[in-house]
């Protein structure tokens, strides 16, 4: 089922975001500093079925868990030049303990190469510490100028970072398209459309030789950067001096990649690709629970219909589904309905008389609200089967959205045109960043990148300065 523009989350996005936020306890952004939310228990549950994903898989691919200090010292972070010229505007600084003043500042860690490569020089002595793959969930801290969004843009955020080192500069090119691999799979289970971009040279990382973003379609026109990839050549390597003993026993300098998933802003693209005019909708791999169950009641029957709901609730369980029997007695059923539909739970069962006495359930989907019957011997059986059928719908959905936001400029005022209609805009572009600046500057649009393993030849001169086109750019409105 297309879903068309007339929904709430197209017409009105913010203030159907921040309902969803809210109603939905997905987080709470009255905390009395800016940038900073607390997540909430429904919203903390799905950002960790995420991050347990991605773990999991990071592990299945050899990446160790780790858990680095959350503060680096200054001379440590001023060792990569270009790195600290990116980051240092956007630095919290640890300039006291109690009343005294430190004798070296500390900060919280915005990022943690420079964390990091300090032990790794440590640990890595010959070829055969090589590559060494590791990863961590943590919270990072960026003093963002911007304005601040829940999930999109604050000052402290939830993310995971996976650090590599390798023998040389292939190794670690072979590591870079494994992360953009291993990022693909969570996405694509998440049932999110995407595109891979290799950044302008102006907009990589700060110390990357270059950068793989995973950009995804809002519905309220910007893009939404859920992934990077970078590869770190032997940049940081050098300021380090993070070397190793090859095979001759020459000391030889190491190779480095990172890459980071903001869990923010992937739930805030599962939120806004699948969630609809009633709120969440949910895929059933990360909903906290996948099914909940309704009994209606029904003077005289009360007590059959809770056995009966009891019974459903313990077979589910038992097929190891995660289930929720809602017997809050103070609600209404369709006050229910309304709140496990905010909530996005994939399946609702409801139960009253009728089915407590043919030992039948009836069955309704989130994603298209349509009801289906199951006999009790075949519910597990059915409940999965349109666990597949939601997730499908979800997947297909996104994903023609995306097509159907992609659109090409030739001059800048059709690409003016295209960015008020809140397009993401394929244009010719001579590679130049002064012409990427003219851009902005003219249509609020941010050259966005390249398409990443996919060579896209432009059809004409570039859209701004008419010199001939290098590149088709993706051209968006961003957070």
């Amino acid at each position: 089922m297309k879903e068309g523009k007339s929904s709430e989350k197209f017409k009105n996005f913010s203030e159907w975001y921040d309902k969803v936020l809210l109603e939905a306890e997905i987080v709470d952004d009255r905390y009395p500093v800016k940038g900073f939310s607390v997540y909430r228990g429904w919203g903390y549950s799905i950002v960790k079925r995420i991050y347990q994903m991605l773990e999991e898989k990071l592990e299945e691919r050899g990446h160790q868990p780790m858990q680095f200090p959350v503060v680096i010292p200054e001379d440590a972070f001023q060792k990569e030049e270009d790195h600290i010229e990116g980051f240092s505007a956007e630095v919290f600084w640890i300039t006291h303990a109690g009343e005294n003043e430190l004798d070296r500042r500390l900060l919280l860690r915005p990022t943690s190469e420079t964390a990091i490569y300090p032990m790794f020089k440590l640990w890595i002595r010959s070829h055969a510490d090589l590559p060494m793959l590791m990863h961590q969930t943590c919270n990072v801290y960026r003093y963002e100028t911007k304005a601040t969004r829940p999930l999109f843009r604050g000052r402290e955020f939830l993310w995971n970072e996976a650090h590599t080192a390798h023998v040389d500069y292939q190794d670690a090119e072979r590591q870079v398209r494994e992360g953009v691999d291993i990022y693909k799979q969570v996405y694509d289970a998440l049932g999110l459309s995407y595109i891979v971009l290799k950044r302008p040279e102006f907009d990589k990382f700060a110390g990357a030789d270059y950068s793989l973003a995973f950009d995804t379609w809002n519905p309220d026109g910007k893009t939404n950067q859920i992934g990077t990839v970078h590869h770190l050549g032997d940049n940081f390597s050098k300021a380090f001096e993070l070397t190793y003993e090859d095979e001759e026993g020459n000391q030889t300098t190491a190779y480095t990649t990172c890459y980071g998933m903001g869990f923010g802003r992937t739930l805030a693209a599962t939120m806004t690709h699948h969630g609809d005019d009633n709120g969440l909708v949910l895929p059933p791999v990360v909903a906290p629970k996948q099914v909940v169950i309704v009994p209606i009641p029904f003077r005289g029957r009360e007590k059959d219909v809770a056995a009966y709901a009891g019974e459903i609730e313990e077979k589910l369980k038992e097929a190891g589904i995660r289930v929720l029997l809602d017997d809050d007695n103070r609600l209404r059923p369709g006050e229910k309905y309304y709140k496990w539909e905010m909530f996005g739970v994939p399946v609702r069962v409801e139960v009253g008389p009728r089915e407590a006495d043919a030992r039948s359930v009836t069955l309704v989907r989130r994603d298209t609200r349509e009801r289906s019957k199951a006999q009790l011997a075949d519910l597990v059986e059915a409940v999965r089967g349109l666990f597949s059928e939601i997730f499908e719908n979800l997947r297909t959905r996104s994903r023609e959205r995306l097509e159907s936001e992609l659109a090409d400029a030739h001059d800048l005022e059709e690409l003016k045109a295209l960015m008020n209609e809140r397009k993401i805009v394929r244009v010719n572009w001579c590679a130049d960043p002064h012409c990427a600046f003219q851009l902005k500057d003219e249509v609020a649009g941010e050259v966005r990148g390249t398409l990443w393993d996919e060579n896209e030849e432009p059809d004409g001169p570039c859209i701004v300065c008419g010199d001939p086109g290098k590149y088709v750019a993706y051209v968006s409105r961003t957070y």
